[in-house]
């Protein structure tokens, strides 16, 4: 555990930060679990690993709330929870789009492995006080980042091609939050090596940047999620239990 080393409106904003996504992931998991019930069989993993997503951030979040309220803070928190979710969130996306197991199965062996790997460099990184090792896993990390990107972009461009004009709207919905989310993750970690480890600013804005990114590719990306899942039963009923 670190000590906190933000003061009055700077320290309030992320607390009132956290409280916020706290609270958004467990609204978010009750939401998904009364939905499941609501799309195909074939779809119900993918909100039920929304679901799953949501509410393993919620958990550490709220361990997150609860050090920061008590003056400490670990930054370790964070990573255990993205080492969990980030690859589930792949899984759901690859779920929805379409593709066949047999394609599915390997492809996403391919970005979980990606994914862990990403997070595994990042972490080295994010912890170290010192700037050049900092940019040394920052670009180490983005390694992977950009395969996992480029990889579900193609497989979205695929999918697109294939579906009717509301999924495909559902699905290209859901890749520009995943893609605007995972985008705010790497200039938030950049923060304190641009303007210094000491500065309240950049410690403020990397908190309050890693916790709006969560909210967008966890609870709002698994309502894009649930709404293509939602867009293709209705186009696949009455086989709606097939």
């Amino acid at each position: 555990m670190n000590k906190v080393s933000l003061t009055g409106n700077d320290y309030l904003l992320v607390y009132n930060v956290f409280s916020l996504v706290v609270a958004s992931m467990f609204g978010a998991f009750v939401y998904f679990l009364l939905n499941v019930s609501e799309v195909a069989k074939k779809y119900r993993n993918a909100v039920v690993i929304s679901a799953v997503v949501v509410g393993v951030a919620g958990y550490h979040y709220f361990r997150i709330f609860s050090a920061w309220s008590s003056g400490e803070f670990n930054e370790g928190y964070r990573y255990a929870d993205w080492l969990l979710t980030v690859p589930l969130l792949l899984i759901e996306l690859l779920i929805v789009l379409g593709i066949s197991s047999e394609k599915r199965r390997p492809l996403a062996v391919r970005l979980v492995v990606a994914a862990v790997a990403m997070i595994a460099l990042g972490y080295p990184g994010e912890v170290s006080t010192d700037d050049t090792t900092k940019w040394i896993f920052w670009v180490l990390a983005m390694i992977p980042f950009v395969y996992i990107l480029a990889t579900v972009a193609g497989e979205l461009k695929k999918a697109t091609t294939r579906e009717s004009a509301a999924v495909a709207k559902g699905l290209r919905l859901a890749m520009i939050l995943l893609l605007v989310a995972w985008l705010v993750y790497p200039i938030s970690y950049l923060f304190p090596i641009l303007f210094g480890e000491s500065s309240q600013m950049a410690e403020t804005v990397r908190q309050v940047g890693y916790s709006l990114a969560d909210l967008l590719a966890k609870p709002v990306y698994g309502l894009a999620i649930l709404a293509v899942a939602k867009l293709r039963t209705a186009e696949e009923a009455p086989s709606l239990n097939s």
